[in-house]
This record gives structure tokens, C-alpha cells and sequence, in this order.
């Protein structure tokens, strides 16, 4: 089973280094994701989540919380402790929290 956190829980995490899987299409991501974000499409993520590190979190965010929530099901059945982001991207930047833009993980 996968939980729900919000944005402010996220931030949290985040900070404390805490990996996050965007879901989104690319030319999403690109246009701005949560600084660190790794980028793996929901179509794509059934063929990636064996090579995830299975130590700890993993955040999973999209635009609003669709599917991170869909994602974060995927992962929690195949044993990772799954946490969907509730908001997805636009509470973070809603939040004012940071973004970088293009295609990649870079920390703000």
C-alpha cells in the first residue's frame, strides 16, 4: 500500500535528500520539475522500478497527484515504500518552492 503526503511533508523530505521520481512526459519535466527529480514516465516506470534503491522513500510526484498516485501503487506492489506527492508539481510551485527547467535532475 501506498501513502499521500503533502507538500509541505514532501518539502521535508526533500531537503533531507529524499529521491523523487517525476512521472510526467518529458516536455512536462523540461518545463519545470522539483529540483533533484528523476525523470521516469508512468508508461515507462513497470520497466524501471527493479533498478530503484529500495533503502528508504521514494517520493512520487506529477502535475497534480494522478498519477504520482497511480505510480506510487505500482512501486508499493513491488515492495518499495511508495509516497504519492498530494498536489503534484503545481502545489510545489504553488508553495513557492524552487524549480529548475530542462531535461535534467539538477538541483536548484
Amino acid at each position: 500500500m501506498y501513502s499521500e503526503v503533502d507538500v509541505t511533508s514532501f518539502s521535508a523530505a526533500h531537503a533531507d535528500g529524499a529521491l523523487v521520481l517525476d512521472v510526467r512526459e518529458p516536455h512536462e519535466y523540461e518545463s519545470g520539475h522539483v529540483p533533484g527529480a528523476q525523470l521516469i514516465p508512468l508508461g515507462r516506470l513497470a520497466d524501471t522500478a527493479h533498478a530503484l534503491r529500495a533503502d528508504g522513500p521514494v517520493y512520487v510526484i506529477c502535475q497534480g497527484g494522478n498519477r504520482s498516485r497511480l505510480g506510487a501503487q505500482h512501486l508499493a506492489e513491488r515492495g518499495h515504500d511508495a509516497r504519492s506527492v498530494i498536489g503534484g508539481t503545481s502545489g510545489w510551485v504553488g508553495a513557492g518552492l524552487p524549480v529548475v527547467q530542462g531535461p535534467r535532475a539538477n538541483r536548484a
